[in-house]
């Protein structure tokens, strides 16, 4: 059952990411079942549909299946907090285990990995921004999505060697929010 959440994330994590974030995060962990739910739901589609089809549609999303998928990021977060779910304690808890895991192995494997990917991260971008890339339409669609993918990879590695920015993010966005209330 476990494949059909990693065909469902890798397929469409960027969307999902940016519509419904907290939907996108449930999908990494054990609630997501729950998040796919939220996601067929959203879509219309059927609990039982295969994950090709709900990628596909998430793929194929219109503004009104976006807006959809928002509400259903909104219904999602309420949901959780009447049942107290902190998503955020779990992610914090999943990368200490990691961490723990990795001090009482001893191995050099993960440092190895996390350097070949921030360096795939910097000559992929070297090389796209080099301008000897002559890029068609398609091929830029393909070539954005490669670096996307790849930046995804990077953040992944910063977060597990430096900790998230989640409570940076709240930070800024309560700053904002005080700004705009003192000017209105």
């Amino acid at each position: 059952m476990a494949n059909i959440f990693d065909d469902i994330w890798t397929g469409v994590t960027s969307l999902i990411s940016t519509v419904a974030p907290t939907i996108a995060t449930a999908l990494g962990g054990p609630l997501a079942g729950t998040a796919v739910s939220a996601i067929t739901g959203a879509l219309g589609l059927d609990a039982t549909t295969p994950a090709k089809e709900i990628v596909a549609a998430v793929q194929k999303a219109d503004p009104e299946t976006l807006l959809k998928l928002k509400q259903a990021e909104q219904d999602f977060q309420a949901t959780l907090a009447k049942l107290d779910v902190d998503l955020e304690r779990i992610a914090a808890d999943d990368r200490a285990s990691a961490r723990d895991r990795e001090k009482a192995v001893g191995s050099t494997a993960i440092n190895i990995l996390a350097g070949i990917v921030i360096v795939g991260f910097f000559a992929t971008v070297g090389y796209v921004l080099s301008g000897r890339v002559g890029l068609t339409g398609e091929q830029g669609v393909l070539v954005g999505t490669v670096v996307g993918y790849v930046s995804a990879k990077a953040d992944q590695v910063v977060s597990y060697f430096f900790g998230s920015s989640h409570g940076s993010e709240r930070k800024t966005a309560a700053m904002s929010a005080a700004m705009t209330k003192a000017r209105g």
